[in-house]
């Protein structure tokens, strides 16, 4: 906080309180500099899934991409939804496409149980096809990957 008094030559006397806001002003800026980084960080690693090795893949552009990552997080087009939602927000989505297509992305560590539900919920809400997410890789890869 500043205090200014006038000078002798002005008629008045008193004093004047003002505020300095160039120090706020300095905070806010990095706090929201922080803000900025740890936000854009978190959101590029909430759908981090680390696929299944496949000899031979083919891309598959259309469809609705639901990812169950190792945390047992399920995304409906990288939009994290909770399971007890999972067929509505499936079936919305799926009323937006043509061919009804759900390519799942599921995480190496996923329990095969827990993907049989997921596909189940996806033909319940509407899936015509289901395509499973593979990352290309080579045959020692794939052997390295098995041991």
């Amino acid at each position: 906080m500043a205090i200014s008094t006038p000078s002798s030559g002005s008629g008045g006397a008193g004093v004047f309180w003002q505020i300095n806001i160039t120090p706020l002003t300095d905070i806010f800026l990095v706090l929201l500099i922080i803000f900025m980084i740890t936000a854009s960080i978190s959101v590029e690693s909430a759908a981090h899934v680390g696929l299944p090795l496949a000899e031979s893949t083919a891309p598959e552009k259309r469809g609705v991409v639901v990812t169950y990552t190792a945390d047992h997080e399920i995304f409906v087009n990288a939009k994290d939804i909770p399971a007890s939602a999972l067929e509505g927000a499936l079936r919305e989505a799926l009323s937006r496409i043509d061919p009804k297509v759900v390519i799942f992305q599921g995480d190496r560590k996923v329990l095969l149980g827990d993907m049989v539900k997921i596909l189940k919920t996806a033909k319940a809400a509407g899936a015509e096809q289901i395509a499973i997410a593979a990352k290309r890789a080579s045959v020692e890869e794939i052997e390295r990957s098995l041991r």
